[in-house]
């Protein structure tokens, strides 16, 4: 019963923070989706934290460990490199854009037919297609959580859940983690349909109720209840397994020396060839992808904020907040579980995986007790509610914005459209999108495998994205055409190069062909007007390689390559402190084996030398010049 209500208590809670917000946000779509540009940057970025901080993430993690070891989770960890490029480079000028959604800034960067198409390409890219397939594996997520907390099929009067048990078994897709020869396995799987839809339904009243405003009040909130609950989750594996010390022997009586090595180690040992793919990797990956410029929800929330400090401020604490204090609540507690549920971990076909990513919450069902258990739960709720309700509204941004307002009122119609109308097809654009990634849901596997299948489609948009802010040449053709390389070269590489084995080398190829192509489609097509250039770059004042629009506009060609230095310089001491802190205190809490001979108590006193001293480093180099509120908004 206390379980119950402490969920309770933060349903009522979520709900009553969109009610409280419904009139701010029927004011107009800036009020909807930005709420009004008014966020502090701790909001912002306790509210990224949240999104970020996904129901599937610690399925996927434990997954990764379990079958790849925790040099694995570099793969997460490097894209702080980009979060942090986005907060000291990017995160002002998409505020001073004054843009409703990242595929606006398509017509205001460049002109013509071109950047029309782009922007509704992009709109549907990022907002329906990519949208729906990250909120289709965070449900999938959902139902691995919910299984052994709420067995509706056990509560609910016999024949109550036959009709969704038609649907499910109708689509062919189980929702379940028993195998298909289960007898009950359609009756556990439409229990599960049914507690996503009590879940997502209850996430969809508050976020399209309140819009962007009841999102960010509910994540700062949900996110700290997210961060307490995993923290005593790690208290009690810990405590579980007997404590820190002695963690490496303990694994290497379970699996070998040489496994827990492996499975504990920070920095590849897999041989000089396999590290040198692995680094080559992680080195591309952070730039060579759909968000390097921030694209999404994260431009979304740098938008929605006060000043051009604000938006500094939410990035830096997003990044410390996820890469840093969320993977060392996460390490103790998923090696703490590889010993408390031994598994064969030579086996890695993608049903094992999905059966090790399980793992996570068959721990909580089993080893906490009453009151932690509902403040997990209410943890996990918040994460998967944060992650949805996000998405949500970040998703029919691009529906109201852009495809009704643009493509319908605008070049359809051609009237302007009511803002109160905007905001009920937001609301309506909500529950479509919901639809859909429903729909994707059922045909997902393995949460990894789905994430690893998105990276690949996302692969060749990186670099053109960064380009745009950089490189005055850049123009709609040189997105457009890594956009159309990528729908037809990642499934073309997915079946040449089958197999985890081929990660690297279908990254590499993907990004290089697309950013080949987007160069050349700048270069060999009409450059953007100069009047256009030349409106975007006083509004916004891009840094980076501008030199030719500087002069035309009265300024120092050698301002925006000062601002790039020094923003490429803070992001990489900001990020030097981030992996210093992750990589020396993850080794102090699992006694992780250390390189260069060194004890591992002496290399996790190093690098946390390093992390601190790198802080005022970082610091003097990201402090930028604000931009009042007022001024970006108009």
């Amino acid at each position: 019963m206390i379980d119950l209500l402490i969920v309770l208590g933060f349903v009522v809670y979520a709900v009553g923070s969109g009610l409280a917000a419904r009139k701010d946000a029927s004011q107009g779509p800036e009020e909807y989706f930005l709420a009004g540009r008014s966020m502090p940057g701790w909001k912002a970025g306790l509210s990224m934290t949240a999104t970020q901080y996904a129901a599937d993430t610690p399925l996927v993690v434990t997954g990764m460990i379990a079958t790849a070891g925790v040099f694995a989770l570099w793969r997460f960890w490097v894209y702080s490199l980009a979060f942090l490029l986005m907060g000291f480079l990017l995160a002002p000028a998409w505020r001073r854009s004054a843009i409703l959604t990242d595929a606006e800034l398509c017509e205001k960067r460049y002109t013509g037919r071109a950047a029309e198409v782009l922007r509704y390409v992009k709109a549907f890219y990022f907002g329906t297609l990519f949208n729906c397939i990250v909120l289709a594996f965070v449900l999938l997520a959902a139902t691995r959580i919910t299984e052994p907390f709420l067995p509706w099929h056990e509560w609910l009067p016999g024949g109550a859940l036959s009709p969704l048990a038609s649907v499910v078994e109708w689509v062919g897709k189980p929702l379940t983690a028993v195998g298909l020869d289960a007898p009950d396995v359609w009756t556990r799987s439409a229990a599960n349909l049914l507690s996503i839809l009590v879940i997502v339904g209850f996430t969809a009243l508050y976020s399209t109720t309140g819009g962007l405003r009841s999102v960010m009040n509910t994540d700062a909130v949900q996110v700290i209840l997210a961060f307490i609950a995993t923290g005593i989750y790690a208290w009690v594996i810990v405590k579980a397994v007997g404590g820190l010390d002695g963690l490496p022997e303990r694994l290497s009586a379970l699996y070998g020396e040489t496994r827990m090595q492996e499975m504990l180690s920070f920095s590849p040992i897999e041989g000089a060839d396999a590290a040198a793919t692995v680094l080559g990797l992680l080195g591309i990956q952070w730039f060579a992808q759909l968000n390097s410029d921030g694209t999404g929800y994260l431009a979304q929330r740098s938008m929605a904020c006060r000043s051009d400090r604000d938006a500094r401020v939410a990035a830096v604490i997003f990044t410390y907040a996820q890469s840093v204090l969320r993977t060392l609540l996460w390490l103790p507690i998923v090696v703490g579980l590889m010993i408390l549920y031994p598994a064969d971990t030579a086996v890695t076909s993608e049903a094992a995986t999905a059966a090790r990513e399980g793992i996570f919450v068959i721990g909580v069902a089993e080893h906490l007790p009453t009151g932690a258990l509902g403040l997990m739960l209410v943890g996990l709720l918040a994460a998967l509610a944060s992650t949805v309700d996000t998405h949500l509204n970040w998703g029919s941004s691009y529906w109201t914005n852009d495809f009704y307002d643009r493509l319908w009122c605008q070049r359809i119609k051609q009237q302007p459209a009511d803002k109160r109308t905007l905001v009920r097809v937001a609301r309506l654009a909500n529950i479509l999108i919901l639809v859909l990634a429903l729909g994707v849901m059922t045909q997902l596997g393995s949460i990894q495998t789905a994430w690893k299948t998105s990276l690949l489609f996302g692969a060749g948009m990186g670099v053109p994205l960064l380009l745009r802010w950089l490189w005055h040449r850049q123009n709609a053709w040189g997105e457009l055409v890594p956009i159309a390389a990528s729908l037809v070269i990642a499934p073309l590489l997915l079946w040449l190069l089958p197999g985890d084995e081929h990660d690297a080398l279908r990254l590499i190829l993907m990004t290089a062909i697309a950013t080949v192509g987007s160069v050349a489609a700048s270069l060999l097509t009409p450059a953007v007007p100069a009047e256009r250039l030349d409106a975007f770059f006083v509004k916004v004042r891009p840094p980076g390689f501008w030199g030719p629009v500087a002069r035309r506009c009265g300024r120092d060609p050698a301002d925006g390559r000062r601002a790039f230095g020094r923003g490429m310089a803070a992001t990489f001491a900001a990020a030097g402190s981030v992996f210093a802190m992750i990589v020396g205190g993850g080794t102090w809490i699992l006694s992780a084996p250390a390189p260069f001979g060194l004890s591992s108590g002496l290399w996790a006193g190093l690098c946390l030398v390093v992390a601190v001293g790198l802080i005022p480093v970082w610091y003097r180099l990201g402090r930028g010049e604000d931009e009042p509120a007022q001024e970006a908004a108009g």
